[in-house]
């Protein structure tokens, strides 16, 4: 399998997930501003949606949307333990927690990223976040993951949005349990595999 990523962005939580399922893969970097491949390449020819992640399947089907990779990397070996069976209803929750982060927090962070965005904008935007966050404190409790004592693809992408704090002035320092569940993560081996493999893309 490939995956076509670019350090730091969402593409961060399936590569996650890849090293967590213990999974063969290959990384293939892409510039997300020329949308170019690293041989120069045309991005737009592997994914006309123009960004990251996609990943190419040894049957050479593509798969786009990183919760759905996640979910697919998770099932490919169940072992892993990174998402409940299919049918249940703590595959359910998952899915919950999934659409949450991708629809409240992922998208939340958007218009920080944005330059055209207006300073009132973004302290909306920070505003919305906060709460946001502090429902995901309250859910969290003192569990050590998002559902619970198991690790899941749930925590591959929260963390790698938590992480873009830094980038637009998100300072989760206010909220103690939610920058120890951070450096729980980062303290995985698998996520720091990641983590160094982006650096040094």
């Amino acid at each position: 399998m490939k995956l076509y990523f670019n350090p730091s962005v969402c593409s961060l939580s399936p590569h996650i997930a890849l090293r967590e399922a213990g999974l063969n893969f290959e990384l293939v970097k892409v510039d997300i501003r020329a949308h170019t491949v690293a041989d120069g390449s045309d991005y737009y020819q592997i994914n006309p949606k123009g960004y990251v992640p996609v990943l190419k399947l040894d049957n050479g089907e593509l798969l786009t949307e990183g919760s759905v990779i996640c979910e697919y990397i998770a099932d490919l070996n169940p072992a892993a333990n990174l998402a409940p069976p299919l049918g249940t209803m703590a595959r359910t929750r998952l899915r919950e927690w999934m659409a949450f982060i991708s629809t409240e927090v992922h998208k939340g962070f958007g218009p920080l990223f944005n330059p055209a965005m207006t300073e009132e904008l973004k302290t909306m935007a920070r505003t919305k976040l906060a709460e946001r966050l502090e429902w995901i404190v309250g859910q969290l409790g003192d569990k050590p993951y998002l559902t619970g004592d198991t690790f899941t693809i749930a925590d591959c992408y929260l963390f790698t949005v938590l992480g873009w704090g830094k980038w637009t002035g998100v300072d989760i320092a206010q909220w103690p349990s939610l920058v120890s569940y951070v450096d729980r993560i980062a303290a995985r081996p698998k996520v720091i595999e990641a983590m160094a493999a982006e650096a040094a893309a």
